[in-house]
């Protein structure tokens, strides 16, 4: 199946949510095997940073932004577009994006369907 088409059925499945300011993440057991599981997040005044497993050769251009909005609120999805193959130990590595970015008004609640992994 197209990695995209399961990004936006996942979007669509979760149209429904409840917004709350802060990123909030999307269960361990959720359906979004696609999505890149993320160490951490936080949404700051200027920003949404991420913070994800890098092999040394992980970059902001290597992931895919998107982005659906439901009225105040905006479900955000983060997809790695190119796998890092570098042998390097794995490392954690913030990307930040900027609320223009993700084409993103701040302050707005925003929800966060990746899922947290944690460290």
């Amino acid at each position: 199946m197209n990695r995209r088409f399961l990004l936006l059925a996942g979007l669509a499945l979760l149209g429904g949510c409840a917004s709350v300011p802060a990123p909030a993440a999307a269960p361990a057991d959720a359906p979004f095997e696609e999505l890149e599981p993320l160490i951490a997040a936080r949404a700051g005044g200027e920003a949404l940073t991420i913070t994800v497993t890098s092999n040394g050769c992980t970059s902001k251009a290597d992931f895919s932004v998107f982005v659906e909005r439901k009225g105040s609120a905006a479900q955000v999805a983060f997809g790695r577009r190119k796998l890092d193959v570098c042998r390097a130990a794995p490392r954690p590595l913030e990307l930040t994006f900027t609320w223009a970015e993700l084409g993103l008004a701040a302050p707005q609640p925003v929800f966060l369907l990746n899922p947290l992994e944690g460290r």
